[in-house]
């Protein structure tokens, strides 16, 4: 299966569903699409759900992905990754969003491969559609502050999305049959900045799998090994971060369970061919 990345830590666009090309993919960041005309239907990990007008969809991180219309569909499409909502100014402020991700992660994930998220209430759906509205002006004008309102507003969506999901719904429908990779790719991701939580062995334990097999496991359903798998998508969110972000290289290595900046360097400039610093100026410049 084909992935998608993005190159940049937010993009609003609206299109018309012909232009969706290579569908399904599985894309590694967030995306809210809502649909603005059109009839089909959604396809996300293998699960078909109808939609039209007023739809609105929030797909994560390695979910599989695709439309089918039925009547011309036209769409506007929010895409973000982490990097954007990662915008924190101090360390209590970085754990409460990084929880709040996950827990976000978790209840979308859940219904992404169970069944769809429906917004019942009809006040937050004209909200969620007006929120939209003004993402798209402010991305299209860029007036002053642009990019601290756009990440407000796409906190907004993302909570009021949230509040017509029944949390203990989803506590509750964990143990409904899922295909265990589905589970370790989610872990991964969700566990990307605790290196001791990414170990062969603590996987193993909480997989309830063979050290010696999980590997093997991995590789056989993913057609990457563990490692290769975990050093790419580390080397994305570097990339992210070096270019959007201001956090030095040292704080990213830090963050990301590097034993210093060297070593972040050493492992950047072997799979891009390039220093972390010398990648941030040639952006920067």
């Amino acid at each position: 299966m084909k992935t998608k990345h993005l190159h940049k830590p937010l993009d609003i666009f609206v299109s018309d569903m012909e232009h969706w090309h290579e569908r399904p993919l599985i894309y590694q960041f967030f995306e809210i699409v809502q649909i603005m005309e059109g009839e089909g239907t959604r396809i996300i990990n293998e699960n078909k759900f109808p939609y039209t007008k007023g739809s609105i969809f929030l797909f994560t991180p390695l979910d599989c992905r695709g439309f089918e219309s039925t009547t011309n569909t036209r769409y506007c499409s929010i895409r973000f990754s982490e990097v954007f909502l990662e915008q924190y100014k101090t360390k209590h402020e970085k754990e409460r969003v990084i929880e709040w991700l996950k827990q976000l992660e978790a209840i979308f994930t859940h219904h992404n491969r169970f069944e769809q998220v429906l917004i019942k209430d009809e006040r937050d759906c004209n909200m969620i559609a007006s929120l939209i509205e003004n993402m798209i002006t402010e991305y299209s004008n860029k007036p002053s502050y642009f990019d601290e309102n756009l990440q407000h507003l796409v906190i907004l969506v993302l909570n009021i999305i949230s509040r017509n999901v029944n949390p203990q719904q989803v506590i509750s429908d964990t143990t409904m049959d899922e295909p265990l990779i589905n589970k370790i790719l989610v872990y991964l991701h969700q566990n990307i900045h605790s290196p001791k939580n990414l170990r062969i062995k603590h996987l193993a334990e909480q997989f309830n799998l063979s050290a010696n097999y999980i590997g093997e496991y991995f590789k056989n359903l993913t057609g990457d090994s563990l490692h290769c798998y975990l050093t790419q998508y580390k080397m994305n969110i570097i990339e992210q971060r070096l270019i959007y972000s201001e956090y030095s290289i040292g704080q990213i290595a830090d963050d990301l369970g590097f034993s210093d900046e060297s070593h972040l360097s050493r492992q950047f400039k072997k799979h891009k061919g390039i220093t972390a610093a010398a990648f941030r100026k040639q952006f920067k410049s």
